[in-house]
C-alpha cells in the first residue's frame, strides 16, 4: 500500500521534475489555460494555487521568492498585478482540471488545467495575427528577377 507518498513522480529526476513544473507554471499563468496529461495538470494545480495565494499579499520578500521559484518576470508581474486583484475575493480554488480524453499516440489520459473566471484572449499572446503578418512578408520580401 502506498502509505504517505506525497506526491507523484512521473517517471523523472528531482530536477527535472523541479523544471517542469516551473516551465508548467509559467505558461498557465502566461495563457491561463494549458493542455497536459492528468497526473501532471493534478499535481500542477495545488503548485498555481499556492503561487496566486502569494501574489495576494503584495511585498517585495514575496515577490523575490516567487521569482526564485519561477526564474521569469513577466510571470510575477502578472501574478501580482493582474491575478492577484482577480482573485483578491476569493479564498482558494484558483484553478480547475477537467479530463479532455485520451492522447491518439500513447492513448495517455489528457486534461485541461485552467484558471478560474480566465481571460480568453490570453491564450492568443504570442500568436501574430494573420492579415498583417502577410501583408509584412510580401512587402519585406525581395524581388527577384526569372530568366
Amino acid at each position: 500500500m502506498r502509505h504517505k507518498i506525497g506526491y507523484r513522480k512521473l517517471n523523472k529526476t528531482s530536477e527535472h521534475r523541479k523544471a517542469l513544473f516551473k516551465n508548467m507554471l509559467n505558461s498557465l499563468i502566461k495563457y491561463e489555460q494549458i493542455i497536459t496529461t492528468l497526473p501532471k495538470a493534478k499535481e500542477l494545480k495545488p503548485k498555481i494555487d499556492k503561487v496566486i495565494t502569494l501574489g495576494k499579499d503584495s511585498n517585495l520578500n514575496k515577490k523575490k521568492y516567487l521569482f526564485s521559484k519561477l526564474q521569469d518576470k513577466k510571470s510575477v508581474k502578472k501574478v501580482f498585478e493582474i491575478l492577484s486583484k482577480r482573485y483578491a475575493k476569493r479564498k482558494g480554488g484558483y484553478s480547475r482540471v477537467l479530463k479532455a480524453g485520451f492522447r491518439t499516440g500513447d492513448d495517455a489520459p489528457m486534461a485541461v488545467i485552467e484558471l478560474v473566471d480566465r481571460d480568453t484572449g490570453a491564450r492568443k499572446v504570442d500568436k501574430p495575427k494573420k492579415a498583417e503578418t502577410t501583408k509584412k512578408d510580401k512587402e519585406t520580401l525581395p524581388k527577384t528577377a526569372t530568366k
